[in-house]
């Protein structure tokens, strides 16, 4: 019976001119000599394949040529053929693609994690497909496949970069020579490439006090790092980072198993994004947020996308609506987003109608005309309407500002208290509404979140412009009480919680359409504040936060 190496010596040497010849797994991109293959390597090595990807038919038999098609098919290799890889065979009975596996690697010295990014679209630079996309390690390229002619392989010999990584698999291999690197150095780019989570790990990160330091020697806090502002993104930054903080939210997605099942591309981005903002082993102190954007266009059908200002509540609104539906639809159907901000509203809506009646006048001409009462008043029907329903966010109209200046010729600035405008929600104030239909609503309500979301009604439309109305909020940063200004009633065997903390504060600055977003955030480990505006983190006094013309805030249910 012949030895293995000796089988596939004779596979080799008998396959003539349909299978080329096995690589020496020297560094040098000459092909070996025949006695290489006839047996000459050293013993310490594996027998290395062909760079061919090797298809089966449906009865697991040889691959007939088939022009064209099997030549694309030998130089790109399928996402079937690394899970195969990975799994140490193939599917359905087909043959096994042995690849060597190499823990002395003499390129190992020549990879650079400085130019390392794997915060974009995981694109080759060539073709453009994501499909079968290697990263570079030496230059940060990316770049598709690892067969012959390959984009990867051809750059490989072109600039003398040895050492790639399978963007989706994480395996490394060195090129042209095309064995497998197994070498716990690189274990720090698997991190950064894709972060991973213990559960006690996630439990520890709102405890944890210990700064990170990237790769340019600057200190930077995992979960407080900076945004970049990808032309005009600011109203996605400031709803991420103020997101970041609801613990639920962010600890749901930082373990992937939670929406495995889960297909949405919108859910999948926002959990990697999740992941890179809290992983303390990153290369550099901010995070690109551009592949979550790409999922955004694509699933909002570019209503939000880059290099066009929108609103962070409309963003807000859509975003928690949207990564509801789709978790939903998966077939674990973790209602995550209802479990963190989903309250409700008893609402009375008093539906008012004119009565009218047709009378002849002078000329005999019919006309309609207002039913009236005897002292000239009109007679309406007053119809009443009760129902209840859900929110995940509470809108609050402030004063109009004052149409007259003091006496310095500026403008004043009226303040509100906060308990001031939460009055629209004690089931007593009316709020007079005039679209569709001219009616009067009352709110009040009836179970409190866990997170409430607020956002003051800032911009007003018209048919020329946006106006802004620059009143202050005066709000509490601490214990904000709502039993005192809102009727509450507590559910059967629950206990009423009805005292906030503030997490997160979004302020608008400048003028409607023109300004810019910030925002403030709380870390709960040091109970510290910082604002944050795209790539600037710097920390800030509490006193502070409240001196801003606010524009949408996150409080916490004390528990």
């Amino acid at each position: 019976m012949k030895s293995k190496r000796e089988h596939d010596e004779v596979s080799i040497n008998g396959e003539g001119d349909r299978k080329r010849r096995r690589r020496s797994p020297s560094p040098s991109p000459s092909p070996p000599p025949p006695s290489a293959v006839n047996g000459s390597l050293s013993s310490s090595l594996l027998p290395l394949a062909s760079y061919d990807d090797d298809e089966d038919d449906e009865n697991g038999g040889e691959v007939e040529a088939k022009g064209l098609e099997e030549n694309r098919n030998d130089h790109f290799e399928s996402d079937d053929e690394e899970e195969e890889e990975a799994h140490g065979g193939a599917r359905g009975g087909g043959r096994r693609r042995d690849v060597e596996v190499r823990r002395d690697c003499p390129y190992l010295d020549t990879v650079n994690r400085q130019v390392l990014d794997f915060d974009f679209e995981k694109f080759c630079s060539v073709s453009l497909s994501n499909l079968n996309v290697y990263a570079c390690l030496v230059c940060g390229k990316y770049y598709q496949g690892r067969g012959l002619n390959s984009h990867a392989y051809t750059h490989s010999l072109e600039a003398g970069h040895h050492v790639y990584i399978n963007l989706r698999t994480e395996r490394v291999y060195c090129l042209p020579d095309g064995y497998e690197i197994n070498d716990p150095s690189l274990d720090d780019i698997r991190h950064v490439l894709n972060p991973r989570f213990t559960m006690d790990q996630v439990l520890q990160l709102d405890i944890n006090k210990q700064w990170s330091r990237a790769l340019d020697g600057s200190n930077y806090l995992p979960g407080m790092v900076g945004l970049n502002n990808i032309k005009e993104t600011d109203f996605v930054n400031v709803i991420i980072q103020s997101l970041m903080r609801v613990t639920p939210l962010r600890n749901f997605f930082l373990i992937p198993d939670n929406y495995k099942d889960c297909k949405s591309p919108l859910v999948q981005r926002f959990g990697e994004l999740t992941r890179k903002v809290w992983h303390a082993r990153n290369f550099k102190g901010q995070v690109s947020p551009h592949e979550f954007l790409q999922a955004v266009m694509k699933s909002s059908k570019k209503r939000f996308r880059i290099g066009a200002q929108s609103d962070p509540v409309e963003f807000m609104s859509w975003l928690l609506n949207t990564l509801h539906a789709d978790l939903k639809s998966a077939s674990n159907n973790r209602n995550i987003i209802h479990k963190c901000f989903q309250g409700e509203l008893e609402v009375i809506k008093e539906k008012i109608h004119s009565r009218a009646v047709l009378e002849k006048n002078e000329n005999g001409d019919e006309q309609v005309k207002m039913a009236g009462t005897e002292d000239g008043t009109t007679q309406d029907d007053v119809m009443l309407e009760k129902y209840r329903m859900s929110f995940l966010m509470l809108g609050l109209d402030l004063p109009p500002p004052p149409l007259f200046k003091d006496a310095l010729e500026k403008n004043i600035i009226p303040q509100v208290p906060l308990f001031n405008i939460l009055k629209k929600f004690d089931g007593i104030s009316v709020t007079e509404v005039v679209r569709p239909r001219i009616a009067r609503m009352r709110y009040r309500v009836t179970r409190l979140p866990q997170y409430m979301i607020l956002h003051m009604r800032r911009f007003t439309k018209n048919n020329f412009f946006v106006e802004k109305n620059p009143t202050l909020v005066n709000f509490p940063v601490k214990n904000l009480e709502l039993k005192d200004y809102i009727p509450l009633e507590p559910r059967k065997g629950e206990t009423l919680r009805s005292k906030y903390d503030l997490i997160a504060n979004i302020v608008h600055d400048g003028k409607p359409g023109e300004g810019v977003y910030r925002v403030f955030v709380q870390r709960k480990s040091e109970e510290l504040w910082y604002e944050m505006q795209d790539l600037h983190v710097r920390e800030t006094l509490p006193q502070m936060v409240a001196l801003s013309e606010t524009y949408m805030q996150i409080y916490e249910q004390q528990q």
